[in-house]
């Protein structure tokens, strides 16, 4: 990360000092560790298969308790996104979410088996917490980064983030495996791996207090109603932003698949292809060593190629992922289908948050990211929850359930083939 920063001083904005981009960047490692471990790798599995042992709707409570928190972050975040943009706030509500998520994480340390209810709140509101602090924090980069340089800067912060996952789950998996060698079992030794978790959330975050800066004043524009303030927004970017709400719908398609990835890889693994949790959490760090390594270097592409270029790529590949994992027998073919994933997720997330950020108004950074935000967990709700029940419906079928996922990419590959990104950033210029 900070190897490729003075060569690349051009990139920031003027008056911003490396220290302060790497504090950004070191919120995207302080916040991996949650959807890495927590989500992805072992309290999904851990939920599913010991404290919901036996109940057939064990995934489907899992993705339903995500996604009334992602429905939550939908309803609220965009008057929480222009009430920051009002007061110059940004950074008081990326604190509080932050506390909200260590603690959230920290009392899953208290699910045990059968605490099947204590679980799904829990996991909830702190997902809810991490949402707000991960939408929160995007809305700094275009403060940091020149428009010019918005796809690698991105691309700095979703590498440096995939490797605070890889360490959150390096030392998870070293807690694990020498539980196990000791004959303890999930009920034992995955409370340990929560409390981990955020301790390195906690300790991570802290250069992101101390160091980065709030530059856009506030706009002390007044404050709206939750569901006023939603519909003001679709108005205003269907009349003066239409490509932005293209881009919106875009990512609502392409983000509901990846929110699949994300949230049921594990599962997936455990499920289809037998995997232990010593493999499966191996499997998620070999897609997070591809992800930073996608997001890093295809940042630098996407600057030259083009915002819309670049995502329709990683769409294609994404395509290429469900398929190959669909037909997966093989355990290599899976292995390779997941360092596919890896890179694309590394790519589509970071190409889709500078997209935002050539797109967005400079005084409205905080609001136009929240509505990216809505956008988001909209793929959120519909994406694991189609997949929970494709899975109940058929009795378990978990590889019918990847393949019905893959629909989303060819949406979004459909819907972003509608969007002008030249005209989107005359309208930016227009509004400023």
């Amino acid at each position: 990360m900070n190897s490729a920063l003075p060569a690349s001083q051009s990139a920031l904005n003027p008056g911003v000092a490396r220290r302060e981009v790497w504090a950004w960047a070191m919120y995207d490692f302080a916040n991996s560790g949650f959807t890495t471990v927590v989500l992805t790798t072992v309290f999904s599995v851990y939920f599913v298969g010991v404290v919901a042992e036996g109940k057939t709707w064990g995934t489907l409570a899992f993705t339903v308790a995500l996604s009334l928190s992602y429905l939550l972050i939908m309803l609220t975040m965009p008057a929480l996104g222009a009430r920051a943009d009002a007061r110059a706030g940004k950074r008081r509500l990326l604190f509080s979410s932050t506390i909200g998520c260590v603690i959230g994480t920290a009392m899953l340390a208290f699910t045990g088996p059968g605490d099947i209810a204590w679980g799904l709140i829990v996991i909830a509101l702190a997902n809810y917490c991490y949402c707000v602090g991960e939408s929160i924090v995007a809305a700094f980069l275009p403060e940091i980064a020149r428009p010019h340089a918005l796809g690698r800067v991105s691309g700095w912060g979703w590498s440096f983030g995939y490797f605070g996952g890889m360490l959150a789950l390096g030392l998870s998996l070293v807690l694990v495996s020498w539980a196990s060698a000791q004959g303890q079992t999930a009920g034992q030794y995955v409370p340990y791996v929560m409390v981990l978790t955020a301790v390195i959330f906690a300790l991570a975050a802290i250069p992101s207090f101390l160091f980065l800066r709030e530059r856009t004043p506030a706009t002390h524009q007044p404050v709206q109603g939750m569901l006023a303030r939603l519909r003001a927004a679709w108005h205003d970017t269907s009349t003066n932003f239409p490509d932005f709400r293209i881009l919106l719908i875009c990512g609502a398609c392409y983000q509901a698949g990846i929110a699949v990835v994300v949230t049921l890889a594990a599962v997936y693994a455990t499920e289809a292809m037998g995997f232990s949790m010593a493999q499966t959490m191996m499997l998620v760090f070999t897609v997070n060593i591809a992800a930073a390594a996608g997001a890093f270097l295809f940042g630098y592409a996407q600057d030259r190629m083009g915002h819309k270029r670049a995502l329709t790529v990683t769409l294609v590949g994404w395509i290429v992922m469900v398929l190959l994992a669909y037909s997966a027998v093989q355990v290599w073919v899976f292995w390779l289908a997941a360092t596919i994933a890896g890179l694309c997720m590394g790519t589509s997330q970071s190409a889709g948050r500078a997209m935002v950020g050539a797109l967005a108004p400079g005084k409205r950074l905080a609001e136009f990211y929240s509505l990216w935000t809505f956008a988001i967990q909209l793929a959120a709700v519909v994406g694991p929850l189609s997949y929970g029940l494709v899975t109940w419906i058929t009795g378990g079928n978990h590889r019918l359930a990847l393949l019905c996922t893959g629909v989303f990419f060819v949406a979004g590959l459909a819907v972003i083939s509608r969007l002008d990104f030249a005209r989107g950033m005359r309208a930016r210029e227009l509004s400023a």
